[in-house]
């Protein structure tokens, strides 16, 4: 890739390219990921049982859906340099709330984790879709997406051996250097902020209106199920996975190198998209809700009994999900229209704060009268659904 592509476009005017976005989310998902698996596993510590832990987070995943659609109104007009910037300083500060190893730390920090990264996927979304054709989307994602990989295989395990060595500060301070290096890369940078988006700012809106706009058009509502059902998958797995492995008796780091494992799979979503390329969104998109479907429920069945067995499962379905990763965002991005981009990508992005919250208020009920297994049994029926929409309502040209 040229030295022109990879440029950022603050002095000469020339558009960032596809390396320069995988750039800065890498060191995005390295922040995320360093504590990512930790937070399951000091909940569960400080809590002391699976069910309480969804209901934790539950109450968590709540206001932050309530807080996310707020967002861009709660921001007014600051420009999007200085939203990514509070973006990453959210995560910062969640790291100093989750190193308290209090309950209240916990669920201060999981709040202020989740709503930084709220503004950080839709401030960079937004910068994507400014830089990026519609017709590199289906090259520059994948690529995105398998620059991260790196970063999540590194997180999840260190951040697990840093808290089981060093306690609630360890991966915490880690995860605070690596906010540092992302904010003077991204000032160096200094992404710049389109004249089609006024003052380039975060616009202040009426959610409820843009939520109803949203909801009207056919293929928002389609691409936001796609990542929604995406997004239940990961939810589950890295909350619930380290938790079997630690109720199944093999212990927090083989949960930690589970996570980190899955992430090297994540690799394969280039290949995903070069599958995509050559023969559609939609049945790739399908395949791997169905993929994803039966290994969850595999998994469930195997449950805490065979534990390892269980884990070779959902890493099969974590193959399948990096599938997903590659290609699911694909619906949204050509489905958007350019003038409400900004609006649009608020509305969509709740399809992360949605899959926190339905998927535990499910599982804290279901926790109360069965074992562990039956969040992914409960999970993979799920995905059997939202796979067989995908399949019918997805264009076959996409």
């Amino acid at each position: 890739m040229s030295a022109e592509s990879i440029s950022p476009n603050f002095v000469s005017g020339r558009k960032a390219g596809a390396l320069t976005f995988g750039a800065i989310f890498a060191l995005e998902s390295l922040i995320r990921s360093l504590n990512s698996t930790v937070i399951s596993l000091q909940a569960y510590d400080l809590l002391g049982s699976s069910q309480k832990v969804s209901e934790l987070s539950t109450l968590v995943a709540l206001v932050v859906l309530l807080t996310t659609l707020m967002l861009p109104y709660i921001l007014g007009r600051l420009r999007r340099r200085w939203a990514y910037t509070l973006g990453v300083v959210g995560l910062m500060t969640a790291s100093l709330f989750l190193a308290s190893f209090t309950v209240a730390g916990q669920i201060g920090g999981m709040f202020f984790r989740n709503c930084g990264a709220a503004v950080l996927n839709i401030t960079l979304s937004l910068y994507i879709l400014d830089h990026i054709k519609k017709s590199d989307l289906a090259h520059s994602e994948p690529l995105r997406l398998s620059l991260s990989t790196f970063s999540w295989m590194i997180g999840p395990a260190s951040g697990v051996w840093l808290y089981t060595q060093f306690g609630a500060w360890g991966p915490q301070l880690a995860s605070i250097a690596v906010a540092a290096i992302l904010l003077v890369l991204f000032w160096i940078l200094r992404l710049s902020d389109r004249v089609i988006m006024p003052s380039g700012t975060l616009q202040p809106f009426n959610p409820l209106a843009n939520v109803a706009r949203f909801v009207r058009q056919p293929r928002l509502r389609l691409a936001w199920m796609v990542a929604f059902g995406r997004s239940c998958f990961w939810a589950t797995f890295f909350i619930y996975g380290p938790l079997l492995m630690v109720e199944g008796g093999v212990g927090k780091q083989i949960g930690g190198l589970m996570i980190s494992a899955s992430q090297g799979l994540l690799l394969c979503a280039y290949i995903f998209g070069r599958l995509a390329y050559r023969f559609g969104v939609r049945l790739v998109i399908s395949l791997c809700f169905q993929m994803m479907a039966v290994s969850s429920i595999a998994a469930g069945i195997a449950g805490k009994e065979r534990p390892y067995i269980a884990m070779l499962f959902l890493l099969f379905g974590a193959f399948a999900a990096s599938g997903l990763d590659g290609v699911g965002g694909i619906p949204f991005l050509r489905a958007v229209r350019a003038h409400e981009r900004q609006h649009m990508a608020a509305v969509y992005r709740t399809y992360i704060d949605f899959s926190d919250l339905i998927p535990a208020m499910i599982f804290a009920v279901a926790l109360s009268y069965f074992e562990i297994g039956i969040v992914f049994i409960t999970l993979g029926v799920s995905l059997v659904v939202l796979g067989s929409i995908a399949y019918r309502y997805l264009p076959e040209s996409m």
